[in-house]
């Protein structure tokens, strides 16, 4: 299942190539980074770090494939920063008590491998983005350990009710068996796991990172004084070629409204970063939806400045 209709979980699987596997050998048999490969996650760790960089896969992806679509772990390296690339890939939300759990695996992992608490940004990409615009809230809350400096996302679906309302509509226009498929999908989980909207939108909006037609952000609400970063490429002919969306339907303008809610509610460290002819996979397909749009040189400036 592909869930391209929505560009909003899965990227397309591709094969992974450790295309940087020389220039790690090379820093590992000088003792400068050391890996840790498990279940839950990877880890390359630097001596001296500057930062650790913590990233979410989209649903059903692991920590290989972020690596693969998202080659920034030699240049991360190179500046002094370490990367934990987490396998946490099932959920598109959060709820209370998992949450909790998250970020409690996420400390053990600091500890464990005695990585720094300072100068920490958290981000991910399509469903991995909400999860951590909704962990990075829950540790700044909670005054866990982890207070990340920055949170990021790369073209999530961040307005469920949105999410749910575009599969009504992309199941009435019948455009292709797969888009009504995948749009049923969604919405029998959301049902089971929230309920029908036409029953009322609270269980949406307790787990949800923003709800644009109540306007509420309050999961996000402690993330006020944090930097975040919101990356979409808004390709309006694309997804009208592949899956017959608006700009409406899409994720960009979900995130477009995301940033202007935030900042009306006073979030002055948030940037909307809308890309452009930036979004391929790594086999070279063209698709806005990718790890691709976020640039990994401005990155690690945003992280290190």
């Amino acid at each position: 299942m592909r869930l391209a209709v929505l560009g909003a979980f899965f990227i397309l699987i591709t094969s992974c190539k450790n295309t940087n596997k020389e220039a790690l050998s090379d820093l590992q048999a000088s003792n400068k980074i050391e890996t840790v490969k498990n279940k839950n996650y990877e880890l390359v760790k630097v001596a001296d770090s500057k930062g650790t960089l913590v990233l979410f896969p989209g649903f059903g992806h692991f920590a290989k494939d972020t690596e693969n679509e998202f080659k920034i772990i030699e240049l991360a390296t190179k500046k002094g920063v370490s990367v934990v690339l987490m396998n946490f890939n099932q959920s598109v939300f959060l709820k209370d008590n998992e949450k909790a759990s998250l970020a409690n695996e996420m400390v053990t992992i600091f500890e464990t491998n005695q990585l720094s608490f300072e100068n920490i940004y958290i981000g991910g990409f399509s469903s991995g983005g909400n999860v951590s615009l909704l962990v990075g809230n829950y540790f700044v809350e909670s005054k866990s350990k982890i207070q990340p400096k920055g949170v990021f996302i790369g073209d999530s679906p961040v307005d469920l009710l949105k999410i749910y309302q575009n599969c009504e509509k992309n199941i009435a226009k019948n455009f292709s068996q797969e888009t009504v498929e995948e749009s049923k999908w969604i919405v029998g989980d959301f049902n089971t796991k929230l309920g029908s909207p036409k029953n009322g939108i609270q269980k949406y909006e307790q787990v949800s990172p923003f709800t644009y037609q109540t306007g509420n952000i309050e999961n996000l609400s402690a993330l006020k004084n944090t930097k975040i970063r919101l990356y979409t490429e808004p390709d309006v002919d694309w997804w009208k070629k592949d899956s017959d969306q608006s700009y409406e339907e899409m994720n960009a303008y979900s995130i477009e409204k995301l940033s202007q809610e935030l900042k009306k509610q006073g979030f002055s460290n948030v940037e909307l970063i809308q890309t452009k002819n930036k979004g391929y996979r790594a086999n070279g397909e063209r698709h806005p939806h990718s790890w691709s749009i976020i640039d990994k040189e401005n990155l690690m400036e945003w992280m290190l400045q």
